[in-house]
């Protein structure tokens, strides 16, 4: 083996191994994704000190979104799987997914109709009001358990928020935010969804 031939394989094992190491640093530095708002950290004073509370991307933790309130409008009504599954005893309820078409085809709660979040307003004869010339009459609402991915994610709160805007009664809105996050991650049944 020659001296060219030594110099030349140390380069490449030098040149994998930076290249290694740059892929573990970007590993070590996730990004960081919002809180709340615009927010990416806190800072909790512990007997131990300063702990800076922050979130990132996990297998588990897969959706980047934001943490959602309880109740993203005042009168809708938060609720857990217990309420979720008592809905379906419910004839006058609809379990409505308002997460994007590629997301409800995949999984969602078996029962559940796909009116994502964007479209939401414009549908909500599909929820039992009647469009008017002057916008919706939702004096026959239905009650609509609206959810999305789960607790970071906007889509379903956004939808409320239009929906309320629009006429439907905030008390005729069933919100929950564990959404598909907490549903699967509970190991409760999926299925795909139907468009």
């Amino acid at each position: 083996m020659t001296f060219a031939t030594n110099i030349a394989r140390t380069g490449a094992l030098l040149a994998g191994l930076a290249y290694a190491a740059l892929g573990l640093a970007q590993q070590a530095a996730p990004e960081r994704l919002r809180l709340v708002g615009q927010e990416t950290e806190f800072v909790a004073e512990t007997a131990q000190g300063k702990v800076v509370i922050t979130r990132v991307l996990t297998p588990c933790a897969k959706v980047k979104g934001w943490l959602q309130p309880l109740v993203p409008v005042p009168g809708v009504v938060p609720i857990t799987e217990v309420e979720l599954l008592g809905f379906y005893k419910d004839p006058e309820a609809m379990l409505v997914d308002m997460r994007e078409p590629e997301w409800f085809v995949k999984a969602t709660i078996p029962g559940a109709v796909n009116i994502p979040y964007t479209e939401v307003a414009s549908r909500l004869g599909e929820l039992g009001c009647a469009k008017t010339g002057k916008g919706w009459d939702c004096a026959k609402a239905r009650k609509v358990v609206a959810f999305c991915n789960g607790p970071m994610c906007p889509q379903s709160p956004t939808a409320i928020t239009a929906m309320v805007r629009e006429g439907f009664p905030a008390g005729r809105i069933y919100y929950y935010r564990g959404g598909m996050f907490d549903w699967e991650g509970l190991g409760l049944t999926t299925v795909e969804g139907d468009l």
